[in-house]
């Protein structure tokens, strides 16, 4: 029998009824990218120096951002939001399967696996919101700038990230919940470097039917619905910026825009991927690999767009940097 299966006596039975021999999973055990101890290190390496780039360049954006009152606008308002949710997306999972390497060890708690699954679902659904919420800030100061001010009012701005977040919540309690409320009985193992609802609920002993449509119901809805809304608006974002003289403007606009949709589709199209087959199709390798392009790779690159090609970013901590060293 694996670890981390409790096996549970026979009930009472009545005649003629056969009663199963049912075992409960008390841990799980991530499996990961290799068994190999040499790979497993590299691994661990290389996912700590893009954690530690990543929680660089996040926690920069929100320095520079917050001390900057040239910054103190909309756009820097959801990009500091989006910042302290990479860092924080990213602490869930990467740290943990760095440890996991470094120790040659795969073991975690159901409680563990119940708040990364809660963690994860929650950030993911947070992120694809501010991204939306960016798009839309985008669409409303190059195609109505004059009503931009009170369209993106202050007020207007918390209260579209407080809604995102208490709706993430929800969004992701519901999903953690309907989860875990199914029994885990065939085995423990979960072909993953982190516990995540596809993978969970090939482990399930019970019918997931209702949990697949549900997910797959939520993701078009949700996901679907802000890639249409981020591609619209920058759809109409390019066609008026072509209208501008060429120059500085339209280069600028190309340079942010397009990286930022590439990200989105990478992030959209991987976690539509995973989260959206059906639970009989077993899990590869290629699932690991999936799963770090929108669980590693926006948070990694998103500083990397907003920073390295944005000029008042640059120019912020230029300023900053001449204020605290000359």
């Amino acid at each position: 029998m694996c670890s981390g299966l409790l096996s549970l006596p026979p009930r009472c039975e009545l005649p003629h009824q056969k009663m199963p021999n049912y075992t409960i999973v008390m841990e799980f055990l991530l499996m990961g990218f290799s068994d190999v101890w040499e790979l497993q290190v590299l691994l661990a390496v290389s996912f700590s120096l893009m954690y530690l780039v990543t929680l660089i360049g996040n926690f920069l954006i929100v320095f520079v951002t917050t001390l900057d009152k040239s910054l103190h606008t909309p756009m820097y308002f959801f990009l500091r939001n989006l910042s302290i949710l990479d860092a924080c997306y990213i602490s869930v999972t990467v740290p943990n399967s760095c440890v996991n390497n470094l120790l040659n060890s795969s073991a975690i708690s159901k409680a563990g696996c119940v708040t990364q699954v809660l963690l994860v679902v929650f950030f993911v659904y947070t992120e694809l919101l501010f991204l939306t919420i960016m798009a839309r800030d985008r669409y409303v100061a190059i195609c109505q700038p004059l009503h931009y001010p009170a369209i993106m009012n202050p007020q207007a701005c918390v209260q579209m990230t407080l809604a995102s977040i208490l709706s993430g919540l929800v969004y992701s309690g519901f999903h953690t919940g309907i989860t875990f409320r199914l029994p885990f009985c065939q085995s423990n193992i979960i072909h993953q470097f982190f516990c995540d609802i596809p993978s969970l609920l090939k482990l399930s002993c019970s019918d997931t039917f209702s949990n697949e449509i549900i997910s797959l119901a939520s993701g078009l809805v949700i996901g679907g619905g802000s890639f249409i809304f981020i591609i619209r608006s920058y759809i109409y974002i390019f066609s008026t910026v072509l209208k501008f003289p060429s120059g500085t403007d339209r280069a600028k606009t190309f340079s942010t825009c397009i990286p930022h949709i590439l990200v989105v589709s990478v992030f959209l199209s991987s976690s539509f991927y995973v989260y959206l087959r059906p639970s009989t199709i077993s899990a590869t390798i290629q699932d690991v690999v999936l799963s770090l392009f929108y669980s590693v790779i926006p948070p990694f690159f998103n500083p990397i767009i907003y920073t390295l090609r944005n000029e008042q970013i640059k120019c912020a901590i230029r300023k900053i940097m001449k204020k605290n060293f000359n």
